[in-house]
């Protein structure tokens, strides 16, 4: 059994690292963090932005101050953004504070899957397939440096991936003693701010 704090997803666009995540932070009970949403809400702008403003290296430096904080934390599941692997630096840091499971996807499943996303600043060209190959090639190794597990998604509805991948993950992973209820208070702040706000 890995010891990790956190349950951590990496993976391609299109790999379902959100969607199976929610299912599997539903399934051990504790907190969902999607990294590029705390990107979004920290910086007040979304990705397309910011690499529209700051370029790659901006939104990287970036990425690479949430993941830290982020990761400082306990009993979550965290998706992280497809590039996250790219700095060492954050592959470190993932496998130190997390079971990291590299969520697959090959490039027929992910255009299926984006062929109506619109915001990824890296698919913003006309020809997202060769794109998606060349992401692929660069990344794939990186996505094996970084992870404990690797499960391929492609064949797979969300909620039978998600179901599947709750399995596999059982046998090596759980979430730290008092991470439900830290989740159950956390939740109840969250509330409480939405109405106060």
């Amino acid at each position: 059994m890995h010891p990790a704090p956190n349950l951590v997803l990496v993976g391609p666009m299109g790999a379902g690292k959100s969607s199976i995540g929610r299912r599997l932070a539903a399934r051990f009970g504790v907190v969902f963090v999607d990294v590029d949403h705390e990107i979004e809400v920290r910086t007040g702008a979304r990705i397309a932005t910011i690499f529209e403003c700051e370029g790659e290296a901006g939104f990287r430096a970036r990425e690479r101050a949430t993941l830290v904080e982020i990761l400082a934390g306990s009993g979550q599941v965290i998706a992280t953004g497809g590039g996250a692997v790219l700095d060492p630096h954050n592959r470190a840091l993932l496998r130190s504070r997390g079971f990291v499971v590299h969520m697959h996807a090959d490039v027929d499943a992910q255009l299926a899957r984006l062929a109506r996303d619109r915001t990824r600043p890296l698919l913003a060209g006309d020809d997202r397939t060769e794109v998606l190959q060349r992401l692929a090639v660069e990344r794939a190794p990186l996505y094996a440096d970084a992870a404990h597990l690797r499960f391929d998604t492609g064949p797979h509805a969300c909620n039978e991936a998600a179901a599947q991948l709750g399995h596999l993950v059982e046998a090596h992973w759980r979430p730290p003693a008092g991470s439900i209820e830290t989740t159950i208070s956390d939740a109840a702040a969250d509330v409480a701010s939405t109405h106060a706000s």
